[in-house]
């Protein structure tokens, strides 16, 4: 979500007249005040961002002007910030049409009144901002109608000012885009199979080779049981690639939205080095990669694994770009006060910038200026993810995605990232890694019961945290778990997988089981976060992502019982 200008702003520019003077408007000038649908199918230019007027009145509705308002099948709603809650002070017919409302229960009310539990929070909280600093803004939000059914609203909000600047209106113009947005999410679930279908074989591949490393070094660690070291090294191996085969699962639960996306301090470099194998794979044997990587790049705060698709979305049109084969440079630099004034535009502070060249066929202007929009392709169907997907992602991470291309000479993209606060949160992390004491070393030996349907990964649990120094128990199901509780048993922390048979499942456990034990610690576990219901995902339970190393549930369950005292 991007504001549009201020009033200050807003004045710099050379203002449209109308009506004699009688009203005056900031145009657009194709600026994009945000992510919402645009009706224009592209960036308005003479439409007004902001206005300003010389007479305020809403009582004179004699005119053609007021005619219009009300015939038009484009809600409105007008609202008065000078009033207490900025109620609105006029609706349109088309505006209780969309939202089934009467005009008796809209006029003196926020338009707080069509939120609801799904509406996204941070979505508000820009909107608010916006009224904060009087600024249009764009944004697709979740509302709610009268009979409590949902419907995704394109909002254009835009302040209205007197001839002396003093804020007199807020304007809301809506669209319903339900359809729009359920098909764009039909659309880009498909794409993103569809990069997966590319990625399949490769990704077989590697999942064959490290079956193959775990297996073959599980074998040579029982055939060298006399010997220690050579069944140490062999296990190490086995673990190691266990945990790549992991991380190759995660990535593609992410490709197919069924895994929790989590902001994690990262250096961009690091990760752009870890996942070249498959970036080389990918780009095939006719496209060279070249990186070009700052060193001393600061760490920012980012969803590594959806980074990872961002990267590969723009790779993959590089490649496509460039059929007869040729380079690709991936590069990092820092975007210190100096550029971001001069070229970016971007608040205050210090980016981090992820850059993609290519000296693919380009784009002309034309397509260049549609390049993020999701539906527009200039492939064949089953191409690529779209850039729209990594335009979304990096919004959402406060960064800026710029592209700039021509015909013949390439493509460059560049992914702008603000670097993560080194303060407070890096002092605690350090902390975290070197103050905290090894799990099991406190006095009493907590007692840890863990419940899960799963034998072997049961049994594994159970022996990391007993050669930890905990007192465990441990169940099979929520049942057995449940049985032990109102036995007596004497625990410190419930460790508890999400879906287990019998009926019970992990959530549910948790409910009884503190209804037993108020403020009972608990850390949950799952490998498939469509597995964890969204009453669980909105709670603060902590979750631990499967496969999990034996040091990350040490560490997950020392926090736990540090926290709870």
């Amino acid at each position: 979500m991007v504001m549009g200008s201020n009033k200050e702003e807003g004045l710099e520019k050379p203002l449209d007249q109308k009506g004699g003077g009688q009203s005056a408007g900031v145009p657009a000038s194709g600026e994009v005040e945000g992510n919402a649908y645009s009706p224009l199918g592209t960036p308005g230019v003479k439409h007004w961002q902001a206005s300003f007027i010389s007479r305020e009145g809403l009582q004179d509705r004699s005119n053609v002007f007021f005619a219009a308002v009300e015939m038009t099948r484009m809600p409105m709603v007008v609202t008065d910030p000078r009033q207490p809650d900025n109620p609105i002070v006029f609706a349109n017919g088309a505006f209780f049409d969309l939202t089934q409302y009467k005009e008796e229960q809209v006029l003196g009310r926020n338009c707080r009144m069509l939120q609801g539990p799904d509406t996204d929070r941070r979505t508000v909280d820009e909107v608010r901002k916006a009224i904060d600093e009087q600024r249009p803004v764009s944004v697709d939000i979740l509302n709610y109608k009268a009979d409590g059914t949902t419907f995704w609203n394109a909002l254009f909000l835009g302040p209205v000012f007197d001839a002396e600047g003093q804020l007199l209106y807020f304007f809301a113009s809506q669209m319903d885009i339900t359809e729009r947005r359920s098909s764009q999410d039909a659309y880009l679930q498909a794409q993103k199979m569809e990069a997966i279908g590319q990625l399949t074989a490769g990704m077989a591949h590697d999942f064959n080779n490290l079956l193959q490393v775990i297996n073959g070094n599980l074998e040579v660690a029982l055939v060298s049981l006399d010997n220690p070291g050579a069944a140490r090294e062999a296990l190490v191996r086995a673990q190691r690639a266990a945990m790549r085969a992991g991380k190759l699962t995660q990535q593609l639960l992410t490709f197919a939205r069924k895994q929790r996306l989590e902001p994690k301090r990262l250096n961009i470099n690091s990760l752009v080095v870890e996942f070249s194998e498959m970036l080389v794979r990918t780009l095939g044997d006719r496209v060279d990669l070249r990186l070009d990587l700052r060193p001393g790049l600061p760490a920012c705060m980012l969803d590594p694994t959806h980074l990872e698709m961002a990267l590969l979305n723009v790779l993959i049109n590089a490649r496509d770009a460039m059929p007869e084969g040729g380079e690709v440079s991936v590069g990092t630099s820092i975007v210190r006060e100096e550029d971001r004034i001069d070229k970016h535009k971007l608040p205050p502070g210090t980016y981090v910038t992820l850059c993609v060249i290519d000296k693919g066929s380009g784009m002309p202007p034309e397509v260049l200026r549609r390049a993020t929009e999701p539906f527009f392709t200039t492939k064949g169907p089953g191409t690529g993810l779209g850039l729209a997907m990594v335009h979304g992602f990096v919004q959402q991470s406060h960064g800026k995605l710029e592209i700039e291309s021509e015909p013949g000479k390439g493509t460059t993209v560049k992914m702008i990232f603000p670097v993560a606060d080194n303060g407070a949160d890096a002092g605690r992390a350090v902390r975290q890694r070197d103050g905290v004491p090894a799990a099991g070393a406190a006095d009493g030996k907590p007692g840890v019961l863990v419940v899960e349907d799963n034998d072997d990964v049961r049994e594994l649990a159970v022996s990391v945290l007993g050669l930890a120094g905990y007192a465990v128990l441990s169940a099979a199901s929520g049942e057995q778990a449940l049985e032990l509780l109102e036995g007596g048993a004497d625990i410190d922390l419930l460790f508890t997988d999400v879906i287990m048979p019998g009926g019970m499942n992990g959530l549910e456990l948790i409910e009884k089981a503190r209804k037993l034990h108020p403020g009972l610690p608990v850390l949950v576990t799952t490998g498939y976060m469509d597995d964890l219901p969204e009453r669980g995902r909105s709670t603060d339970l902590k979750i631990l992502a499967k496969p999990y190393r034996h040091e990350t549930l040490l560490e997950q369950v020392q926090t736990t019982l540090k926290n709870s005292r």
